[in-house]
């Protein structure tokens, strides 16, 4: 059985190590923790992780963060992999720094990634792992805090979150998304 699991962030030096790239930088926690590379395709960068017999695709798309939809739904078809077996890993300025938590389907909740992939699929229903960024900044200052760089404080503890989010990620496709949310929701 084969699962994607994409990573959302922006491609370019500019985004590298920004909270709203949290996506790519679990995906390549991953990556790295596996021994696996990313190979640049269509739309994206895609390495293939295996876990208990099961297939992951990881997909860090290169179509920027607001197009996201147009490469996870080549991917989905290319891989022919069901929305069912989909799992978008996304900053969440409404949790608190090192908070996860997994979704079976939902609101874009504002986030310009989910809302091009909900919009290009024609739905909601496709899982989703939002992690927290938190939300340390100034009225007006939305922008620049998600796409700023993390803070000295916020880099020791990365680590830990890209833990708990690869454990996830593997408990998605081993046991499913009813039992994952159940352990990594309570946390």
């Amino acid at each position: 059985m084969s699962y994607l699991i994409v990573g959302l962030g922006n491609i370019g030096i500019e985004y590298a190590d920004t909270r709203h790239n949290i996506g790519f930088t679990v995906l390549d926690a991953l990556a790295k923790a596996s021994n696996i590379s990313f190979n640049s395709q269509r739309y994206g960068s895609v390495a293939e992780y295996r876990f208990k017999g099961k297939s992951f695709i990881l997909l860090k798309p290169s179509t920027f963060m607001n197009l996201s939809g147009k490469a996870v739904n080549y991917w989905l078809q290319t891989e022919k992999i069901t929305v069912e077996n989909m799992l978008v890993v996304v900053d969440d300025l409404a949790l608190t720094l090192g908070t996860i938590r997994m979704r079976k389907q939902g609101s874009d909740g504002g986030h310009n990634g989910l809302k091009d992939i909900s919009d290009t699929l024609g739905n909601n229903n496709y899982a989703r792992l939002r992690i927290g960024i938190g939300d340390n900044f100034g009225r007006g200052q939305q922008i620049d805090y998600v796409l700023g760089k993390w803070s000295a404080e916020e880099i020791k503890e990365l680590p830990g979150v890209c833990d708990r989010a690869i454990e996830a990620i593997k408990s998605f496709g081993a046991v499913g998304i009813e039992k994952t949310m159940n352990v990594f929701n309570t946390k």
